[in-house]
């Protein structure tokens, strides 16, 4: 088990929600699943994407994944399929890479603005398993800006650099 994703970002419900950073803002929920291409995939939770004045907020209401902090990033594609790579089935390579429309071509901070536009600010999860905690993509203003692709959530953490290691250290 390598990463959390989400392709419910296409298909996802939307709806309206009084939040602190969004009154009026529109928002969807997307499901959440651990990937696993052997034993199946398992559902641990949501993530809302509410609008704000300030760029999108990204609240999930996660359990059973790993302490500690966690890449988080919008992938390419809507799909998080296991894809062969040197001959192994590896979970979620079917997102593809980090969503990157303005060819950036780099990893870095989600207020970066020649970085990827997927990269998000890093995930926490606590002690327990859980992760409640909103972070905020500043670039990112609308819904339909994540529309048609997909959320990852890395097993490793993230350096939002491509040194020492590519696309900040997370791997799958």
């Amino acid at each position: 088990v390598s990463a959390v994703c989400s392709v419910g970002v296409a298909q996802a419900h939307e709806h309206n929600h009084d939040h602190n950073m969004a009154p009026k803002g529109a928002s969807i929920e997307v499901k959440v699943q651990q990937l696993d291409p052997v034993n199946g995939n398992k559902d641990v939770g949501t993530v809302t994407i509410t609008e704000s004045n300030y760029g999108l907020v990204f609240t999930p209401n996660l359990q059973g994944l790993s302490e500690g902090l966690h890449g988080f990033h919008i992938h390419e594609n809507p799909s998080c399929e296991p894809k062969e790579k040197e001959g192994k089935l590896t979970a979620g390579l079917g997102a593809g890479g980090h969503w990157d429309p303005k060819g950036a071509k780099q990893h870095g901070y989600p207020w970066q603005d020649d970085a990827h536009l997927g990269d998000l600010p890093a995930l926490t999860v606590l002690h327990d398993g859980t992760a409640t905690n909103p972070v905020l993509a500043p670039r990112l203003k609308h819904l339909d800006d994540v529309r048609g692709h997909s959320i990852m959530i890395h097993a490793g953490g993230d350096n939002h650099s491509d040194h020492p290691a590519p696309l900040g250290g997370g791997g799958p």
